[in-house]
């Protein structure tokens, strides 16, 4: 039976639906395809033959530009999702028509349009307590403890590469509200308790994106669009061989929310992919605005691989100059003012995994694989569920050495930007913003000397600052958090922390899978297997292993994972090299991203998922559709045990 390539639903003569066959012989739904050709495609959204003869739009074909006409596969005609974008009150058709005219309209040159803000408080200074390492129900502020390797060096001893780790937990959102807007019985995030976003979202609306996964996009839109608050405001940005701005950031009011639905409902798939073009008009809009929210973030999607930047015709490069991708006036490697993390998301098998891995980390967003199509819609909610939920900004950790005859080593801290003195006294890591309840692990490696006169030892002293969003108050210590250790003339058995160990095995399994990656990208796939398999077996044999930390088990699992999709150059092509990406990008921010099964109950693999995102992709997966729930591709990631004590 034929189904419609453009609402994806069942073409039966007979049942109230006229049905349009083309020239190139496929057949539509008659108001289907006048809606297409009334938004300017002329073009088949099946085989992209340019059509001759168009249909004639009939008065009853001649409805609004925002009303939709998508109920794509196993979606119910009562899904109340899609009914939002189906069922617009007629007072807001004249903005419908206004926003349909934008896809055609000149832009402004400056985009300095964007809707007022309330407003702001005064940045202010402020000293305030930072928990410390005793202190485990810290909730209204920044936690901070630390772990020494061993708890105690004999005094006559010299421990080289010493490590301390430094564990980090970002305050939750007291403020919680029943009820919500979308039905549901989860609770709500206050606007008043966290910081109002500025989101821009590019997406990718080439050829490849005809059918389904528009479809996909749209419905996944909607979801985001209604779960922006009122002073949240969102632009969004359609790129396919040129890129242009539906609309200026506006907020998402009811009013902000019906046109954002509206425009991009109105979205149509057509011509190539040009990446390059939509980022800069992304970030335009992020750099040009006159008034800013507090969190300013792009989310990225796209199916394909860029044709006007990466393999243009002339292009000589050896080898891809990914970095040209992404506007220079938000690289953070090149000193740009403004920090716009970009959130990008690879659209089923045939994206270009590298380019977009190149863009997220340059910028210091993440990189999420989807690779189920359907699941596109759990992947936005995973990512707005912590964009929603930012406590704390602008952090940096101050690491100093407190012994005389000290030096710091190294500062392991994945992606994020560190720094040391020339003298090796001091260090920090820029760490930036963290999502409610968010954690974050580094290690720091010392020499420890000989001391041969004092019981204790006093190594280093770790300190933090950051903004508040909400207040724009700096938040300092009252005190720093003192690392120290015993020095007995002997020791008996050495016990390694499991918190330390924990980590350096995390931290050895980040390297294992960039090294695997870079041998599989130059061809050796049984060579990225081996260090995968070796890396695996020596986590086994550490002893948080031994002791049953769920950690560890994850991180074996997914180097097993990373392992079978090595299998042959065809598996890495299609999903290892995503999947890999994905998995480094998780771990060297130590942020969840969307891959595979890695949120799914069942999956072993780590995923970071703060409880913000879990309730926001329990919402995403709770809508109710028809008499029916969704499947649920992705579901919650159980929480690992609560850590030891410190020392």
């Amino acid at each position: 039976m034929r189904t419609c390539a453009i609402c994806l639903n069942t073409m039966k003569p007979g049942h109230g639906h006229a049905i349009f066959t083309a020239e190139c012989s496929h057949s539509f739904h008659f108001h289907c395809i006048t809606s297409n050709v009334k938004h300017g495609n002329q073009i088949c959204p099946v085989c992209r033959a340019k059509w001759k003869e168009i249909p004639f739009q009939s008065v009853a074909s001649n409805l609004p530009h925002g009303v939709s006409r998508i109920n794509s596969v196993g979606w119910p005609q009562d899904d109340a999702w899609m009914t939002v974008l189906r069922r617009l009150p007629s007072s807001h058709m004249d903005a419908s028509r206004q926003i349909a005219s934008l896809f055609h309209a000149p832009e402004p040159a400056i985009y300095d349009d964007d809707e007022v803000l309330e407003q702001q408080p005064e940045i202010r200074e402020k000293s305030t307590p930072i928990a410390d390492a005793a202190d485990n129900d810290c909730t209204g502020t920044l936690e901070v403890k630390t772990y020494p390797e061993v708890s105690a060096v004999p005094r006559s001893s010299f421990h080289n590469n010493f490590a301390v780790l430094i564990h980090l937990k970002a305050p939750h959102i007291s403020d919680r509200q029943n009820g919500s807007r979308n039905h549901t019985i989860l609770p709500r995030i206050s606007q008043n308790s966290r910081a109002s976003v500025d989101l821009v979202t590019v997406l990718d609306v080439s050829g490849s994106m005809a059918g389904t996964k528009l479809a996909l996009l749209k419905r996944a839109m909607s979801f985001v669009v209604q779960n922006l608050g009122p002073s949240d405001r969102l632009s969004v940005i359609a790129f396919s061989s040129t890129a242009r701005r539906l609309f200026p950031l506006r907020r998402m009011t009811e009013i902000g929310r019906q046109q954002a639905l509206q425009s991009v409902n109105s979205l149509i798939s057509n011509g190539g992919t040009n990446i390059a073009e939509g980022l800069r008009k992304g970030a335009k809009v992020l750099i040009d605005r006159k008034w800013k929210n507090p969190v300013g973030s792009i989310i990225l999607l796209s199916d394909g691989q860029d044709t006007y930047t990466i393999n243009s015709p002339g292009g000589n490069h050896p080898r891809p100059d990914y970095q040209s991708l992404l506007p220079i006036s938000i690289h953070r490697n090149n000193g740009a003012s403004l920090q716009i993390p970009v959130h990008a998301f690879g659209f089923g098998a045939d994206h270009d995994a590298s380019s977009m891995h190149s863009i997220s980390e340059n910028s210091g967003g993440t990189f999420s694989f989807i690779e189920a199509e359907s699941v596109i819609q759990d992947a936005f909610a995973q990512c707005i569920g912590g964009l929603l939920s930012v406590v704390v900004q602008e952090l940096q950790i101050k690491i100093e050495c407190v012994h005389p005859s000290l030096q710091l080593g190294l500062i392991k801290a994945g992606s994020y930007p560190t720094s040391m003195t020339a003298d090796a006294r001091m260090g920090s890591i820029s760490v930036g913003d963290l999502y409610a309840e968010e954690e974050r692990d580094f290690l720091a490696t010392v020499n420890v000397p000989v001391d041969a006169s004092r019981t204790e030892t006093s190594l280093l002293k770790v300190r933090c600052i950051y903004r508040d969003p909400i207040t724009k108050e700096m938040m300092t210590p009252e005190e720093a958090n003192e690392v120290t250790i015993q020095r007995p003339e002997t020791t008996r058995q050495v016990v390694v922390s499991t918190e330390v160990d924990r980590q350096r095995n995390r931290l050895h399994a980040a390297e294992a899978m960039a090294e695997a990656r870079a041998a599989a990208e130059n061809g050796n796939l049984a060579g990225a297997v081996c260090v995968l398999e070796s890396c695996r077996k020596a986590l086994s044999e550490t002893v948080s292993a031994q002791s049953g930390d769920r950690l560890c088990a994850a991180l074996c699992a997914e180097l097993k994972e990373m392992q079978e999709r090595m299998a042959n150059r065809r598996v890495y092509e299609e999903s290892g090299r995503a999947y890999v990406l994905s998995g480094l990008s998780s771990h060297s921010w130590q942020r969840a991203t969307a891959r595979g099964d890695s949120t799914d109950s069942t999956s072993r693999v780590q995923s970071y998922q703060t409880p913000s995102m879990v309730d926001m992709v329990t919402r995403s997966q709770t809508m109710v559709m028809g008499n029916a729930p969704r499947q649920r591709n992705l579901q919650p990631a159980q929480s690992f045990p609560a850590r030891g004590q410190p020392r």
